[in-house]
């Protein structure tokens, strides 16, 4: 019997003992809430009445106490549609990444949700209705990037985040106002060629590769990742127990390679979808310290 095969009989028996509500079903209702909540908070800006005034949607991205930071430090003033709300949700985000990493991009963020929810119909449209956890998707979509390719790729929003608090220093409005995908998916503001373009865009990458955005591009990410170096929260592995199967890194969205050398990688955004299918009992677990 092979190793594959003995790996599959177990976890066949594995799944009478697995408790009734598993870390990832924690972690897809957790996401669901925030999308909702994601998408009231939009609905309440633009919905007439009295409820409705209550400014815009953009004080309650984090990102926009970053874009904003410098002109308040030096003028006191934020920039055009922040204001201090924007710090409270920054220091909440940066709370959470201080005891869990990135769990906010695994967990909470609105965006990193939808991306999710877009791959899974590109894999339903292109030809897998069910995933097998710990083995790769039959599916041709979404595409794996190769993995020299994807280590490069994986810069970009570092630059991305250079490049904008460059910008911020002189901006009058927040640099990523007019090409966010957030307005457009959960602020409905659709007002311009512009934003149909980076909401088609969004819509269309977030298909082609899964998560696409949180690899490349978020410089809200970037800022993140320095956490998972430091969190107390995280996974480890016992390498007595690991046999190296190969099926943590087929289940990980953000294609981190050979992970059980590599639990605090910096895109790393702490799903644990990687300990949820660990077929080898005692060879990874979620840590405190």
């Amino acid at each position: 019997m092979t190793l594959r095969q003995r790996i599959d009989r177990h976890m066949i028996k594995r799944k009478s003992r697995e408790p009734k509500y598993p870390l990832s079903k924690t972690r897809k209702w957790m996401q669901s809430s925030f999308l909702l909540l994601a998408f009231l908070i939009g609905l309440r800006h633009i919905l007439p009445g009295r409820s409705s005034r209550g400014g815009g949607f953009d004080p309650f991205c984090p990102f926009g106490g970053i874009e904003t930071l410098w002109s308040y430090l030096t003028t006191g003033e934020t920039l055009q549609t922040t204001n201090l709300l924007n710090f409270t949700v920054l220091i909440s985000v940066l709370g959470v990444s201080l005891i869990a990493g990135r769990a906010f991009c695994g967990w909470m963020c609105p965006l990193g949700t939808t991306q999710e929810y877009l791959a899974r119909l590109a894999e339903r449209i292109s030809g897998s209705k069910r995933k097998i956890r710990g083995k790769r998707s039959p599916a041709l979509l979404p595409i794996r990037v190769p993995p020299k390719v994807d280590a490069w790729l994986k810069y970009l929003k570092y630059g991305v985040l250079a490049l904008i608090l460059f910008t911020s220093i002189t901006a009058l409005y927040p640099p990523l106002h007019s090409i966010c995908p957030a307005r457009a998916f959960f602020a409905f503001d659709l007002s311009t060629p512009l934003i149909w373009s980076v909401m088609i865009g969004f819509i269309i990458t977030s298909m082609l590769v899964e998560r696409f955005s949180c690899k490349y591009l978020c410089p809200l990410g970037a800022v993140l990742a320095i956490s998972n170096k430091i969190s107390p929260i995280h996974m480890a592995i016992d390498h007595t127990h690991c046999v190296a199967c190969g099926r943590g890194d087929a289940e990980c969205p953000m294609d981190i390679q050979d992970i059980p050398h590599n639990t605090r990688h910096s895109e790393c955004i702490r799903c644990f979808e990687c300990l949820e299918t660990c077929a080898k009992p005692g060879a990874a677990s979620l840590r405190v310290g």
